[in-house]
């Protein structure tokens, strides 16, 4: 093994492992902690369900990781969270990213979240998504962690017992030499953790060079863009050319979404219109003690078509229900349900199965008992097909903020 990520989610896993399969890197998805051994890779994702989690357990759950990775012979780690810095003014990145650091032994590690791919850049610590400062884009209202402030510098921060600091544009446009000067200078200035600018993919293999003897890294899944080549030029790496194949899998399909980003419900929207099945899931009749879960089963089941099965809705209604049943317990209920609706589909002898949102995605692959993925080509920046190892089932996991608006049925297409 030469690079060992930690993921605080289960799409923001396969997003990185779809980046180093991009690169050549035989990489596998784990999802938890693995208690037995682990199987031959250029690079192991550990997938947690720790972004929202309190940040006690947060820092537990990653430093098992790493003792696990470390025990394989890990190079480098990487702990990976949302290009869009998706956490709240108690942590986790900052926590985590600490104690990972500690535990390590190191005395610096950078914060990149940068995505140019996906329109996440970085300017003067400042993240952009697209042309609108993080501040400002949809998600100032997301419902478990609202992003009200762009400068990351001063997130991090106030999330870190230690000195942030930031590698600005100026020193980045300047090469690989000029990023690892910056590196020394940040460290003579006591900085612990500092944000890297980035607004191009040469940003970030420049930063990924310079990076490559780093004990730590954190960020993105952006600055993996770089890594495998990286990689490669230390000897470390023989890319492989066949690192993204799959099983040829055509069998029946559905979509669960409980994704309520903007994107996400641009992409629901999408299906609708164009006429195809849907099922839309209340959070209030669960709290009723419907049996949903049941009903959209029946449902689906009279269906010759894929099907999208959806919780998805309008920010506002968002709050509406979340006024009504409480932030934790209306997710919680969404994620229950979801989670029992996939395992009646696969039951039923469903084989491609995409999945909207982070946390809905844990909750799935999680009631599935999947343990262990194998990573194919990528659907959209940041989403792979991956593929079940102990079984014929194919796995789309969506970051509610990722895909164009015909996400779905293109996902599906690629499959058939």
């Amino acid at each position: 093994m030469i690079l060992g990520v930690i993921a605080d989610d289960f799409t923001g896993a396969t997003d990185i492992a779809s980046m180093l399969v991009r690169g050549g890197m035989r990489t596998i998805q784990v999802i938890g902690v693995p208690q037995g051994p682990l199987p031959p890779a250029d690079a192991v994702v550990i997938a947690l369900k720790s972004r929202t989690t309190p940040a006690a357990e947060a820092i537990a759950e990653s430093l098992a990781a790493l003792a696990c990775l470390r025990k394989h012979g890990a190079k480098q780690i990487f702990f990976k969270y949302c290009s869009t810095f998706d956490s709240t003014a108690a942590g986790n990145i900052g926590p985590v990213a600490e104690a990972l650091l500690a535990a390590l032994g190191s005395d610096l590690s950078i914060a990149c979240p940068a995505f140019p791919e996906n329109g996440r850049t970085i300017y003067r610590g400042h993240l952009f998504v697209g042309d609108q400062l993080l501040s400002d884009s949809g998600m100032r209202q997301h419902p478990l962690t609202p992003m009200t402030e762009s400068n990351l510098v001063k997130v991090l921060q106030q999330q870190s017992s230690g000195q942030v600091g930031l590698l600005p544009y100026s020193t980045v446009a300047q090469g690989v030499a000029a990023i690892q000067a910056g590196y020394q200078q940040l460290r003579h200035n006591g900085v612990r953790l500092a944000i890297v600018d980035a607004i191009s993919d040469q940003d970030l293999q420049d930063i990924a060079n310079a990076s490559v003897d780093l004990p730590l890294l954190t960020g993105g899944s952006g600055i993996a863009l770089g890594l495998p080549a990286a990689y490669a030029a230390k000897g470390w790496l023989r890319p492989s050319a066949n690192a993204d194949q799959l099983d040829p899998l055509t069998g029946p399909a559905a979509v669960l979404s409980g994704s309520c980003s903007l994107a996400t419900n641009a992409q629901v929207q999408h299906w609708l219109t164009a006429g195809r099945p849907a099922f839309r899931i209340q959070p209030q009749a669960l709290a009723a003690d419907a049996a949903v879960a049941a009903q959209a089963l029946a449902w689906a089941s009279t269906q010759t078509q894929a099907v999208l099965i959806y919780a998805t809705t309008s920010p506002a209604e968002v709050q509406a229900i979340q006024a009504e049943l409480g932030v934790a317990a209306a997710g919680e209920l969404v994620e229950r349900c979801l989670a029992e609706i996939a395992i009646g589909l696969v039951a039923a002898g469903i084989q491609r199965l995409v999945v909207a949102g982070g946390e809905t995605s844990g909750a799935v692959v999680q009631a599935l008992q999947v343990n262990q993925l194998r990573i194919g080509a990528a659907i959209a920046p940041g989403v792979p097909w991956t593929q079940a190892a102990d079984r014929p089932l194919l796995l789309a996991l969506k970051s509610g903020n990722f895909g164009t608006v015909d996400f779905f049925s293109h996902a599906l297409q690629l499959t058939e």
